[in-house]
């Protein structure tokens, strides 16, 4: 199953938390790095949960009608502290062992409650999943395979609401440092957005299904589908190409730990915004109506 999310919270920590204490004296790196080392050992799958509801977006966390639009501190004793809040659309979270909460915007002095980063188990008392819905879903509810998708290892989002979720010291690896807010989530943001090369892969999968239709129909000769499978197979490789050059153009950081390029990451983020919809609509061009109208195992039988 998808590790992404977790991996770049990994990448972006590790460096942010050696920044951290080379300021402020603090020990966070060296707990994060205890922490990453039962993950390696454990083979434990990691959500990197970053992005809050935030509410009115022209406001900071500390002026919300609501605190809790944006996840912070609400208590702490001598055994860690306790955090309230929520994490919208968390892709994977069900199916990880561990969730890393993070700051989802720059954060200013008035704001330090809001500063926090602390590893939790995903079955964590407090912890609430709302699982999202897909047009389809129900499908895969009904009797047969063929509509189940990965079946096994497939993903889902789900909005995660936090009522005094317990975090203990240990695995906390921010407590208030507002300033280096911005540094986590640009960090994070460059992993991410160039690990978004992950939907050339889907890419791959609807090209070599428009094709195979093609030659069902009778048609893989004709040059305006030769024309769109092109395409598709140009937009596809446009984005794998920036995210791999980003990954390339990379530059080794303070704590050792290597940064893929921001700029090309940025625009394989954009490319995703993009291409992916032209491919899917040059799919149904060369598919026909059974793309969409298809019926499902159960009508089949």
């Amino acid at each position: 199953f998808q590790r992404c999310v977790g991996m770049d919270a990994l990448n972006s920590l590790r460096s942010t938390t050696f920044e951290i204490d080379e300021k402020h004296g603090t020990d966070y790196h060296k707990r994060f790095l205890e922490f990453v080392k039962m993950v390696q050992k454990e083979n434990l799958v990691i959500g990197g949960a970053m992005t809050d509801p935030k509410g009115d977006r022209s406001k900071g966390p500390a002026d919300q009608d609501d605190p809790d639009l944006f996840t912070r501190i609400v208590d702490k004793d001598e055994k860690g502290i306790y955090v309230s809040g929520a994490k919208a659309h968390q892709t994977g979270c069900i199916n990880s062992h561990w969730i890393i909460l993070m700051p989802t915007v720059r954060l200013t002095e008035n704001d330090k409650d809001w500063a926090i980063v602390g590893a939790i188990p995903a079955d964590a008392k407090g912890v609430t999943y709302i699982y999202g819905r897909q047009s389809c879903d129900t499908r895969s509810m009904e009797e047969g395979d063929i509509d189940d998708g990965n079946a096994k290892y497939g993903g889902q989002e789900a909005l995660i609401i936090l009522d005094r979720v317990f975090i203990p010291w240990d695995k906390v690896f921010m407590n208030g440092e507002y300033e280096f807010a911005s540094m986590l989530i640009e960090r994070f943001t460059c992993y991410h957005r160039r690990s978004y090369v992950c939907k050339t892969g889907l890419g791959d999968v609807l090209i070599g299904a428009a094709a195979t239709i093609a030659d069902y129909n009778g048609v893989p000769k004709v040059s305006h589908i030769k024309d769109k499978i092109i395409e598709m197979t140009h937009l596809n490789e446009t984005i794998f190409a920036a995210g791999i050059a980003s990954s390339h153009q990379g530059q080794k950081m303070k704590s050792g730990v290597y940064l893929n390029d921001d700029m090309l990451a940025q625009v394989c983020k954009h490319n995703v915004t993009r291409f992916p919809y032209e491919i899917s609509r040059l799919a149904q061009d060369i598919a026909g109506g059974l793309v969409v109208t298809l019926p499902s195992e159960k009508d089949f039988r």
